[in-house]
C-alpha cells in the first residue's frame, strides 16, 4: 500500500525564506511542500487538508495570531508551526496555549530546529494513527448489533433503546439482574455516541469500600487522609468530555448521594481536601440490578437523585425470558472460546440445545458462558452432548418458590418445568417425580399450556 504524503503548506512572503523553508522541508521525500505568499491564498486552499503549515507571523494581508484563529477554525487537527523574526516571548506563549505546535524564529539554526520539529511530529503522528486505530477497533467491538446477540422481542427493544440513547447526551439508567450485561450496553452507547472518542470511565460502587467513595468519585488533594500522598483525580474528572458509567448505584451511601447530585446539578466537584471547585462535564450512565424506586421508599436512595438519574430507562431481560437467544449465545461463546484457545470450534447436538433450553439460568448470561466453556472442555469428541453440559446444583428451579401459589398450582409449575427440561417426555418426568403419568395428564388437561 503506497504511505500517504504529509502534506505541508509553507506561508512567507520573503521569497528568499520561503525557498530555504521549501528546500528543508522538501529533502524528506514523503512530504509534498506547497508555498503561499500570502494568507487569503493559503485559507483558499485549506479544502486541501494539509497535515502542517509553517506561518509567517507578519504578512501583507494577515496577522500571524489572526490568521492563526481561522486556521484552526477551519479544522483543530491542523498543526501550526509558527514562524517570526522576533522573539516576542509574551505572543510565542499566547499561540502555543492556543494551539501552536511550535513557536521558531528566523536565526542561523532554523533548518535544524525545524528538522527536529517535523520529527517530533511524526512521532506525533504515528502515535495519532496507532490511537485511532485501536480506536477504531473499540468501536467495532462494540457495534451493539453485532456483538450483543440476540433476536427475541426483548433484545431488538433493547436495541431500539440503545439507537435513541446513542443520539443524544441523555442520562441512561440500566436495569436488570447481574450477568444481564449492563457494562456491555453502556459501552455499547458510548461508542457508537458523538462522545466514541472521549474517555470512557466505569465505577462499580459495589466493589469500593464506603471510606474511599467520595475520594475515588471525585478526587483528593496530597494530604487529604493519612496515605494521600499525591493528588489523585477522581473519576468525574478523568471522565471529563466523555461518559461516565456509575455499575451498581443502588450501593451508594446516601451521605454521597447528595455530593453526587450537587456534582450533576453544578457540573463542579471538590475534591476531598480541597477547597477549589472543579468543573466537569460528563454523560451519566447508571446501571442496577436493584428496584430502585423499592429503594427510594424504603429510604435508601434519594428521591431527587433518583429523578436526576433516570433519563432514558433500559431494561435487560433476563436470559430465561430469551427464548432461543440461549442457542444463538451458547453457539457464540463455543466459537469464541475455540478461537481464544486456538482450537477448532466444537459443535452442540440436537439434545445439548434442548438441555440448554431447560435450565432458567439465574446467573443469566455470565453463567451461561461458564456453562458452555466447561462443556467444550468436557466434551471428548468435536460435538457438545447433554452429558458435557453441567447446570449448578445451587438453584435447579429457581422460580418455582418465587410466588405465593395453591398446593395445585405449585405441582403445575413443577411439572411443566420438568417438561420443558425432559423435551415433554411425560414417561421420564413421571418417572423422575415419581407420580403417575395419569396425574400429568389430568393436570395439563384441567390447565393447557398456552
Amino acid at each position: 500500500m503506497k504511505k500517504e504524503a504529509f502534506k505541508i503548506f509553507v506561508v512567507e512572503d520573503d521569497e528568499w525564506y520561503s525557498k530555504l523553508l521549501s528546500h528543508t522541508l522538501s529533502l524528506n521525500p514523503d512530504h509534498t511542500v506547497h508555498t503561499y505568499k500570502d494568507g487569503a491564498s493559503m485559507l483558499a486552499d485549506l479544502s486541501q487538508q494539509p497535515d502542517l503549515i509553517t506561518l509567517d507571523f507578519r504578512l501583507p494581508d494577515y496577522l500571524g495570531s489572526d490568521l492563526f484563529d481561522k486556521i484552526k477554525s477551519y479544522d483543530p487537527a491542523i498543526e501550526v508551526v509558527v514562524i517570526s523574526e522576533q522573539q516576542d516571548i509574551e505572543t510565542a506563549v499566547d499561540l502555543l496555549k492556543k494551539g501552536a505546535y511550535d513557536y521558531l524564529t528566523k536565526t542561523d539554526d532554523i533548518r535544524d530546529r525545524l528538522v527536529h520539529v517535523l520529527n517530533q511530529l511524526g512521532k506525533h503522528r504515528k502515535l495519532t494513527q496507532k490511537v485511532e486505530t485501536l480506536q477504531e477497533e473499540v468501536e467495532k467491538k462494540y457495534d451493539y448489533p453485532s456483538t450483543i446477540i440476540g433476536q427475541s422481542d426483548g433484545i431488538k427493544k433493547v436495541f431500539r433503546l440503545i439507537e435513541k440513547a446513542t443520539t443524544t447526551n441523555i442520562s441512561v439508567m440500566i436495569s436488570g439482574e447481574t450477568g444481564t450485561g449492563k457494562e456491555v450496553v453502556a459501552k455499547a452507547i458510548h461508542y457508537n455516541s458523538k462522545l466514541k472518542k472521549k474517555p470512557f470511565v466505569p465505577v462499580n460502587m459495589s466493589a469500593i469500600p464506603k471510606e474511599l467513595a467520595e475520594s475515588e468519585l471525585f478526587g483528593h488533594e496530597k494530604g487529604a487522609f493519612t496515605g494521600a500522598t499525591e493528588k489523585h483525580l477522581g473519576k468525574f474528572e478523568q471522565a471529563h468530555g466523555g461518559t461516565l458509567f456509575l455499575d451498581e448505584i443502588g450501593e451508594m451511601d446516601v451521605a454521597l448521594q447528595a455530593k453526587l447530585l450537587r456534582a450533576l446539578q453544578e457540573k463542579e466537584i471538590t475534591r476531598v481536601g480541597g477547597t477549589g471547585v472543579v468543573k466537569v462535564d460528563c454523560r451519566i450512565i447508571v446501571a442496577t440490578h436493584r428496584d430502585l424506586l423499592e429503594e427510594m421508599k424504603a429510604g435508601r436512595f434519594r428521591e431527587d437523585l433518583y429523578y436526576r438519574l433516570l433519563g432514558l430507562p433500559l431494561e435487560l431481560p433476563p436470559l430465561r425470558s430469551r427464548d432461543k437467544d440461549v442457542v444463538l449465545l451458547a453457539k457464540y461463546f463455543t466459537e469464541a472460546f475455540a478461537h481464544e484457545n486456538d482450537q477448532p470450534a466444537k459443535k452442540l447436538t440436537k439434545d445439548a440445545m434442548h438441555k440448554l433450553l431447560s435450565y432458567s439460568y439465574p446467573g443469566n448470561i455470565r453463567e451461561l458462558k461458564s456453562i458452555i466453556e466447561l462443556a467444550v472442555v468436557m466434551a471428548d469428541e468435536q460435538e457438545i452432548t447433554p452429558e458435557d453440559i453441567t447446570f449448578s446444583q445451587r438453584d435447579l428451579m429457581p422460580e418455582v418458590l418465587s410466588e405465593e401459589l395453591t398446593m395445585k398450582d405449585y405441582q403445575l409449575k413443577i411439572i411443566r418445568l420438568y417438561l420443558k427440561r425432559y423435551n415433554d417426555d411425560i414417561k421420564q418426568v413421571a418417572d423422575r417425580l415419581d407420580i403417575g403419568q395419569s396425574t400429568i395428564y389430568r393436570l395439563l388437561k384441567e390447565h393447557p399450556i398456552s
